[in-house]
């Protein structure tokens, strides 16, 4: 039998078209399939996982490996964060700082958890003590950048040929099981306790209407509006990148999103007081169709590159260890994280949301929370804190918390 693999290599361009249509697959599928519809399940995650599957029945059954350039993939997350960042105000920070603080502390603790469990599987399966955080934060809170920066230092430091092997595949399961359980989670929070949106479910998240209904004449979608989303959002990614390469200088290291997510917050928050006569684009129908298309893409091109069968060989102790991950964190959100943000409708897109990022990554707890507000009701101000914490200070504190555990 031949068992020569073929490979087919799709370029940027190329992965983008596919990414397209995979999310309109997507889209098909949560419409036909009831669980998919019922459990609040976004559509590129569906899409983005069927197409994973297929890739791997290729690679199985007919020996040929199909991979994608995805550069194009972190462009759209850079921008997707630049329109979450224009998208906030500080007035609304104000009114949800405490819930921003109790978002942090919780986080904060789950980290220390992850990498807790982390350590009780090295332990259970003769694996050395630093690779606990692979199967813990480094891999699952913080993902695949976080995993792949970490994987060859504790490589490098144990001696464990299959650190970062073992690093990209929990973030990999990990993003899957992210994107399954937010939904679920978020539908038997709000079923049990008859929750209610406190606005208008048919309403655009942040988006202003007249008195009549009708949306205000800036809200109009045309070409000049989307070029002028796109034209802020761009200039946030050059002053991100500027201030990206001053933190560098002085050996902080933030990712290009973060540092464009939060110039874009200071942008929102001073051109159009000082210009009032400028049409600024945030919270306009136009920034939300950019901002979707971003996050939809961005999720299909993630799922749908999965290269699933490298799991199989890593086989017991990843799928043991992340099934503990999983049961921890459920019965974290659910026991602590809704109670303690206070129990309501926020709460419950909030306990999607933070399913989303604590085992994936926080393009999947905006989608999470993006999907079922789209069922249930508009959360905005769950929409602005959330990315707050998990894409800014998760990212300092698991570096942190990561250099005590693999220093034990």
């Amino acid at each position: 039998m031949n068992s020569t693999i073929t490979t087919i290599e799709y370029d940027s361009f190329m992965a983008l078209t596919i990414g397209l249509v995979v999310f309109f697959l997507g889209a098909f599928l949560t419409r036909r399939v009831a669980f998919l519809r019922n459990y609040n399940i976004p559509e590129p995650v569906s899409g983005g996982m069927a197409i994973a599957l297929l890739t791997w029945a290729a690679y199985e059954w007919f020996h040929v490996q199909v991979t994608f350039d995805l550069t194009v993939r972190d462009s759209l997350l850079v921008i997707f964060f630049a329109t979450i960042g224009l998208n906030a105000r500080f007035a609304d920070l104000l009114v949800g700082g405490k819930l921003l603080i109790r978002l942090l502390i919780l986080t904060v603790l789950f980290i220390a958890v992850q990498n807790a469990i982390g350590l009780l599987g090295v332990q259970l399966f003769d694996l050395p003590n630093p690779v606990a955080v692979l199967l813990g934060s480094a891999s699952l809170i913080g993902g695949h950048g976080t995993a792949i920066a970490w994987g060859p230092t504790i490589e490098s430091q144990t001696g464990f040929a299959a650190a970062e092997e073992i690093g990209i595949a929990t973030a990999t399961l990990g993003l899957v099981f992210a994107a399954l359980i937010g939904g679920p989670i978020a539908k038997f929070l709000i079923d049990k306790n008859k929750l209610k949106a406190d606005d208008d479910s048919h309403l655009i998240v942040g988006i202003p209407f007249q008195k009549d209904g009708e949306p205000k004449e800036e809200q109009v979608v045309n070409h000049i509006n989307i070029m002028r989303v796109l034209l802020t959002s761009h200039i946030a990614v050059i002053l991100g990148w500027f201030v990206q390469q001053g933190l560098e200088s002085v050996d902080l290291k933030l990712p290009l999103f973060v540092t464009t997510m939060l110039m874009a917050i200071v942008m929102s928050n001073s051109v159009p007081y000082i210009f009032p006569s400028i049409q600024w684009p945030a919270r306009t129908r136009s920034m939300a169709i950019v901002s979707d298309y971003c996050l939809s893409i961005f999720l299909a091109l993630s799922l749908m590159s999965m290269q699933l069968w490298t799991l199989v060989s890593l086989g017991g102790p990843l799928i043991s260890v992340l099934m503990l991950q999983i049961i921890a964190a459920s019965a974290f959100i659910l026991l602590i994280v809704f109670k303690f943000m206070g129990s309501n409708y926020t709460s419950a897109v909030l306990s999607a949301g933070f399913a989303g990022f604590a085992l994936g990554a926080t393009p999947t707890a905006i989608a999470n929370m993006s999907s079922v507000t789209k069922r249930y009701g508009a959360a905005p101000l769950a929409l602005i804190i959330l990315p707050l914490v998990s894409a800014f200070f998760v990212d300092l504190v698991n570096a942190l918390i990561i250099k005590f555990f693999v220093g034990l």
